[in-house]
């Protein structure tokens, strides 16, 4: 064995050792499977008083925020009382957003705030809005949507939640504490095919769920354009130091509500991780960038592609992918087996026992294409079929603007939220621990129970109309 090969293995078999002593004896990231303090509610299927007309205030409104705080403003019986970014430009070209959408007499008092890295603290002590919309860099989400509960706001969240486990316990305790919403904002929820796949594994158009895969393999190393502002500005420095499933929850967030993760029939149980050699960011940068470019003075330790494996209490599998580096087409893999079929993205395709009527003589044959029109008609999601003509041109297909249409909803007639704290929680988890994972050598890691047992009796996702 080479020495660096004998040096590689006995640094992995040693953090191996150590993750087996530290998961016997009960890593501190489970803490909160302990009792919840006895003034504290569970938010599992929690409704909020009814906001009939909602003030929203908004933190970041880049390129994801921008796009909320524009639909929302068209929304009836909405006020956008604060736009915040750290750049001015931003803020003013938002509010002209808002004047172009609005009806004559809404949004007439604005506040807008900039300049200071906090001025939104001092917004959500002058403004005090219902519900804040936070699109910031993967940092700030925790410590935002904490100060947004604790301040009587709820918060909505862009993707993930929050970057370690100690910031998703502390999500969920101050959302229990204060009784206020914190939702992560995962639209693709919300697309039309994660909806038709949720109404037909509630009607038992698979049978019994086994299996599902997820994925979000987009390649964006374009982003390191993005050098001042903009994404590729902070996220190019996780992808160099950090090795695991940075940004799990697009794809795991529609598979883990087709398979009633964590709302009474199932939850998550434990994961295992695994990262390919990280190549294809340091090359891309040696390629495009002088050799004293702040890109080649980093060290990526992040694999290019990471693939982790999920294992549920009831013993179901859901695999994981992140890629945001290879050259390849864009997937989400969106795909959930069952009993009696499966159903697939990237192409949309189903496949049932004994055929699809009319289509296809057996599940040897896909059905897909254009002979995918008959199963839109028949199994298309109530949803989609009342919000798509209203959501057009909102973002990723109209996804985005049923979101924000559902969320104001379910705020203004006092209804549980879509996707609760929890959930938000246990799809971001996947990224620390698999971080853990890949580190140990793969070495199974917990899920810390974020319900504290409630899950059991957390009811379905419906499939509301």
């Amino acid at each position: 064995m080479s020495k660096f090969n004998r040096r590689s293995f006995l640094k992995k078999t040693s953090l191996a050792s150590a993750a087996l002593g530290a998961t016997s004896l009960f890593p501190e990231y489970l803490r909160g499977q302990l009792e919840r303090p006895i003034t504290a509610i569970y938010m599992g299927d929690f409704a909020a008083p009814k906001l009939e007309k909602l003030k929203a205030a908004f933190i970041g409104v880049g390129a994801r925020g921008g796009y909320h705080l524009k639909f929302l403003a068209a929304l009836p019986n909405t006020e956008v009382v604060a736009i915040c970014d750290v750049y001015e430009d931003l803020v003013m070209e938002k509010e002209g957003w808002v004047r172009e959408v609005a009806d004559t007499g809404r949004h007439q008092n604005i506040k807008l705030y900039h300049g200071d890295e906090n001025r939104w603290r001092t917004m959500l002590k002058e403004v005090k809005p219902h519900v804040v919309f936070i699109a910031t860099n993967w940092h700030n989400h925790a410590p935002m949507a904490i100060e947004c509960m604790k301040q009587g706001a709820h918060a909505m969240v862009e993707v993930p939640i929050a970057v370690t486990l100690q910031e998703m316990w502390d999500i969920v305790d101050t959302s229990e504490a204060t009784q206020k919403h914190c939702m992560m904002l995962e639209n693709v929820n919300y697309g039309r095919d994660e909806l038709m796949f949720l109404n037909m594994c509630r009607q038992g158009i698979i049978g019994e769920v086994l299996h599902g895969e997820a994925a979000y393999i987009h390649e964006l190393r374009w982003q390191m354009e993005e050098q001042e502002r903009g994404t590729g500005s902070w996220r190019t420095h996780h992808y160099a130091k950090r090795n695991g499933n940075l940004y799990p929850t697009h794809g795991l967030g529609p598979v883990a509500q087709y398979m009633n993760l964590g709302r009474g029939e199932d939850s998550f149980g434990s994961l295992v991780s695994f990262s390919t050699p990280a190549l294809g960011r340091k090359a891309y940068a040696e390629k495009n960038y002088p050799r004293d470019h702040q890109w080649n003075q980093l060290d990526f330790k992040g694999g290019d592609l990471n693939t982790s494996i999920v294992k549920t209490q009831l013993g179901r599998t859901v695999m994981v992918q992140w890629d945001e580096t290879s050259p390849r087409p864009y997937s989400r893999l969106n795909l959930i087996q069952g009993t009696k079929g499966t159903l697939a993205g990237f192409p949309t395709r189903v496949a049932l026992e004994g055929g699809v009527e009319d289509l296809t003589k057996d599940h040897h044959s896909w059905v897909q294409g254009e002979q995918l029109q008959a199963l839109y008609e028949k199994y298309d999601h109530p949803l989609y079929k009342r919000l798509n003509a209203s959501a057009k041109g909102s973002g990723h297909g109209g996804m985005d603007g049923i979101m924000v249409y559902r969320i104001v909803e379910c705020l203004q007639k006092g209804l549980p939220l879509d996707q609760n704290v929890y959930e938000g929680c246990f799809w971001s988890a996947v990224a620390p621990l698999s971080e853990r994972s890949v580190a140990s050598g793969g070495y199974p890691q917990p899920f810390p129970d974020f319900t504290r047992g409630n899950w059991k009796e957390t009811l379905p996702l419906k499939i509301v109309s």
